[in-house]
């Protein structure tokens, strides 16, 4: 079933301790493995849709996709926008039938990512859709983050606060992308601090894919409420159909190995 409120989802995992992965798919199959395993676990999903992939589908099949299976799988599903960039692109989500957007305004200066935010939160609000946003830095394959990259509390709270969003995405040290060697050192201090600051409102980790185990099930524990996987299941995919020369079976052995790779990550996040 479509979820309207994901803030109130996301709050409940955060008073639960445990976090709700949230899955980037990019066609029909993999939307429908991620839906068909929370269904069958009775588990909440964040069905996801990057656009960065709108070569590969364009942002109306998504939403047509997702609002399809949602209605078709009992089992609490957000259909999110993930790490949209451009406000127009946000609100043509929103008119879509998108339950959740991200508005990555990240890499502007705290007014100007405040400013953006608050544009989306504002037509947000008209239709009932919960806005997740971002402040400090998430990097690209790399194990050492570098401290002042940290989101700081402080900060954090002037941004929900001026921007009025729902859920903030914030960084702690992880990546996105494959991690070249290594496990990422996680920042739990700040992470901690961060959760102090804004006990109302759910945290966001991005870069979950690679970041281990140990470092996810503590996230999940200690203040974050959804983490975003997305290079581990299609690794993982292309792992399996290795030595494959038949269509089906390229397709039934990765599909199976990314329901692996999302029965693995609602263990570690201890999703309820």
């Amino acid at each position: 079933m479509l979820v309207t409120n994901a803030k109130e989802l996301l709050q409940k995992a955060m008073a639960g301790k445990y976090a709700i992965p949230s899955c980037n798919f990019i066609d029909l199959d993999s939307a429908r493995v991620f839906c068909k395993t929370a269904a069958d676990l009775k588990l909440p999903l964040i069905l996801a849709f990057a656009e960065v992939h709108k070569n590969m589908i364009s942002l109306e099949e998504a939403a047509l996709i997702g609002k399809y299976l949602a209605g078709q799988y009992d089992a609490p599903i957000i259909l999110h926008l993930d790490h949209g960039t451009e406000v127009e692109y946000c609100l043509r989500a929103m008119e879509l039938g998108f339950t959740s957007v991200m508005i990555d305004a990240s890499m502007k200066d705290f007014d100007g990512n405040v400013a953006t935010t608050k544009e989306v939160v504002d037509a947000a609000r008209k239709l009932g859709v919960q806005v997740e946003a971002e402040i400090g830095h998430v990097g690209s394959n790399v194990l050492e983050g570098d401290g002042s990259l940290y989101t700081e509390p402080e900060e954090a709270a002037r941004f929900v606060a001026a921007s009025g969003c729902d859920s903030l995405a914030v960084s702690i040290g992880t990546s996105h992308g494959v991690y070249k060697t290594g496990t990422p050192k996680l920042s739990f201090d700040a992470l901690h601090g961060i959760a102090a600051a804004l006990p109302e409102t759910p945290l966001v980790l991005h870069g979950g894919s690679g970041t281990g185990d140990e470092n996810l099930s503590r996230c999940a524990k200690e203040g974050i409420a959804k983490i975003n996987v997305c290079t581990d299941f299609y690794v993982a995919a292309m792992e399996a159909v290795k030595g494959l020369d038949d269509f089906f079976d390229v397709k039934a052995d990765s599909n199976a190995a990314i329901r692996k790779v999302q029965e693995h990550y609602y263990r570690v996040f201890g999703t309820k």
